[in-house]
């Protein structure tokens, strides 16, 4: 029944049928009975009048209607009613609807329902909802209303919050006789160490609570069910990749790894990078296939990490990948990578779309006769024409700016077992979010900084204080140091960029009278020039001709200038957290004191000061990517939008953290006694995670 489309509902029809379609995407009961509540108004108590005042939230009333009155004319019109109840009088106010208002019978005893506010310098309820007072809507009144999402079409329909209720109610008494058709998904043990309540019970609660406590043990049991499937489909992902996916067994270190350690580290390693390639070299001996997300902070050394992971591979006779988001990180690690790899007998090619003709075709054929041991490029290497001898490990930088099919293609390079996998992040991502989006890779992090980085000097300055922005620059230029000045990139202007090169048109105006050439030199960067035009001004300022860029483009990564020691960010309150994070990233390179200055102007709103505030408390990048999360919700953190993983109907992994926690640990505990879920008290389990498509995780896609 639950499979049957909507249009056979009463009340819907084929024309609303289609509507919920195209706006909801409901196709079938199963869908509508899912289409939750965004909020309830509270009607389980009646207030007395005398008890309000004019912030009150949503009040019930009960009493009658005593004389209404029109005052005014045209679109001054409106109609006030004397409402009595045994404690005292309020105004009910209407602008709208006046001439069906004035078919209300006065004297009569009704419900109202509004919120209070003041007008005409006296307290009164605008537009209240109005019932007569009857046996069955006084009994009705004590519950918690439902409030659906709609949209304006809908409402043209006259399927508002209202509209929709009386739909859900008729599915309701619709399903209600065979109510135990609809099949429970989780097995009895389960609800019974969790203490939860049965899945017709929790439905109807979430809709139609009859009180509080009704609700939240409704909404306990939903949020449960989603973060437990998610776990479950994750972890046994995982568990299968670790037991059943081969791959190959590198076992072997040799010239190349000793070399590099013996010859060219040029400092020692921290104890967390240790910790790290102690648990890759771990992964990579069994023999099964290593899915690994390593993450760290800016600066950390994350790519001395996965530069030692590839080496291990060579030294087994393998080659590596290692794909970026952009050609200028691509081109930045390979130039890094060079200088790492540098008398160690190793072939390091780059492979980007500018890379054409004669020369692409005599890289793909070095490639795939095993002559070039490291091919570092952007999504170029993805393509089926890139073909390897032997891939043995992928490392991708940046791995949230790649979809789910980009980097399948990746794996599929290998014909026999698939390359053992490294993803990278620079976005610290909090361990709720890593529990609930990456909960089938193996997490490492890099949580320590390497010796000597000192924290970056970050401060909040308006634009008054431009000056004072101006000598701190004019002071790291004298000491032989380079400054970046970034401006926000504004996708919404109507014009995409020119907004933005307006804004950094006449900034840049305004530095170059304060410095002047020929003893300043500015490089400029934006998003309408040619590449070949943007490449030549940033490598300008990369040689040090340039003593200030400025840039509208995102260069939070892919610029590497250590002798920069300023970072200036312009109306630094229309980027997010972790942006502010990654561009404070770019300076503090070379070792010595370095500088964040965010400019932004007096009016801030409250969440525009938290995170000027965040910034200057702390550098630590994990909790600015906790402070992130609470603020813009996990479905705005980079990466998890296009995975699909976290698109949870009601549960929230940052308000609810206790409940994901817990359906985690009886996921893995469930896993652990039966792995394939093949008991039969796990019977319900399997025949669920069989129905629902395995689209989730990162692990799942080799």
């Amino acid at each position: 029944m639950l499979n049957d489309s909507i249009s056979y509902l009463k009340g819907v029809g084929p024309a609303r049928a289609d509507l919920l379609k195209t706006e909801l995407g409901i196709f079938t009961y199963r869908q509508l009975i899912q289409h939750y509540p965004f909020r309830y108004v509270d009607k389980t108590r009646f207030h007395q009048i005398k008890d309000i005042v004019d912030d009150s939230e949503y009040v019930q009333l009960k009493g009658i209607l005593r004389r209404l009155d029109t005052f005014g004319e045209g679109r001054k019109k409106r109609l006030v009613g004397r409402f009595r109840d045994s404690t005292g009088v309020i105004e009910l106010v209407w602008f709208k609807g006046i001439n069906w208002v004035q078919n209300m019978a006065v004297g009569m005893e009704y419900i109202v329902y509004g919120k209070p506010s003041i007008f005409n310098d006296r307290i009164n309820i605008v537009h209240p909802e109005m019932d007569v007072v009857s046996p069955a809507n006084t009994t009705n009144a004590i519950t918690f209303d439902p409030v659906y999402s709609t949209t304006e079409k809908m409402l043209a329909r006259k399927l508002d919050a209202k509209g929709m209720k009386r739909i859900i109610q008729a599915l309701f008494k619709k399903i209600h006789p065979q109510r135990q058709l609809i099949p429970e998904t989780l097995p009895p043990y389960i609800l019974e160490e969790q203490d939860l309540i049965g899945r017709y019970t929790s439905l109807l609660g979430i809709h139609f609570p009859q009180n509080k406590a009704q609700l939240e043990a409704a909404k306990k049991r939903i949020k449960f069910e989603e973060f437990f499937f998610m776990q479950l489909r994750m972890l046994q992902t995982k568990y299968k990749n670790q037991t059943g996916v081969r791959s190959f067994i590198f076992n072997r270190i040799g010239d190349y790894f000793n070399g590099f350690y013996s010859n060219n580290l040029k400092f020692d390693l921290t104890g967390a990078q240790k910790r790290v390639l102690k648990e890759i070299r771990a992964d990579m001996a069994t023999g099964h296939q290593m899915n690994r997300l390593l993450q760290g902070d800016v600066g950390s050394g994350k790519t001395v990490v996965a530069f030692m992971s590839i080496l291990i591979a060579l030294d087994n006779g393998f080659q590596g990948a290692l794909l970026a988001p952009t050609e200028i990180l691509a081109q930045q690690h390979y130039v890094g990578l060079q200088e790492m790899a540098e008398g160690l007998d190793m072939n390091i090619a780059i492979l980007t779309g500018t890379v054409k003709g004669k020369r692409r075709r005599e890289l793909l054929a070095d490639l795939a006769a095993g002559k070039i041991d490291l091919l570092v490029g952007t999504h170029a290497l993805i393509e089926p024409t890139v073909i390897f001898k032997n891939l043995g490990l992928v490392v991708v930088d940046e791995q949230h700016r790649f979809g789910v099919v980009q980097r399948a293609k990746m794996w599929r390079k290998n014909d026999t077992h698939p390359p053992h996998i490294l993803v990278m992040t620079a976005t610290p991502i909090p361990r709720t979010l890593a529990m609930s989006a990456y909960g089938d890779l193996d997490v490492s992090v890099i949580d320590e900084m390497p010796p000597g980085r000192k924290p970056i000097n970050t401060f909040h300055k308006y634009e008054s204080q431009r000056l004072w922005v101006f000598g701190r620059m004019e002071e790291e230029i004298a000491k032989g140091h380079q400054v970046y000045v970034v401006y926000p990139l504004i996708e919404e202007s109507e014009y995409e960029g020119l907004a933005d090169v307006k804004d950094l048109m006449e900034g840049y105006a305004s530095m170059e009278r304060r410095f002047p050439k020929p003893q300043f030199q500015i490089s400029v960067v934006h998003g309408r020039q040619k590449p070949a035009d943007k490449e030549a001004e940033m490598q300008r300022f990369v040689r040090g001709e340039t003593q200030i860029m400025m840039a509208t483009t995102v260069i939070e990564v892919g610029v590497n200038v250590p002798n920069a020691s300023i970072m200036v960010i312009e109306n630094a309150e229309r980027f997010g957290l972790a942006q502010l994070h990654q561009l404070r990233g770019r300076v503090g390179r070379g070792g010595g004191d370095a500088y964040c200055i965010l400019m932004t102007g007096f009016k801030l709103s409250s969440d525009g000061r938290f995170r000027m505030q965040t910034m200057c408390d702390t550098t630590d990048g994990f909790k600015i990517s906790e402070a992130d999360l609470k603020l813009r919700g996990p479905g705005n953190i980079e990466g998890t939008q296009q995975s699909g993983i976290l698109n949870f109907k009601l549960a929230d992994i940052v308000q609810d953290v206790e409940l994901l926690q817990a359906a985690r640990n009886q996921a893995m505990l469930t896993l652990e006694e039966d792995p394939m879920l093949q008991q039969l008290k796990n019977q319900t389990l399997a025949r669920q995670i069989k129905q629902t498509k395995q689209t989730h995780g990162f692990g799942r896609i080799s």
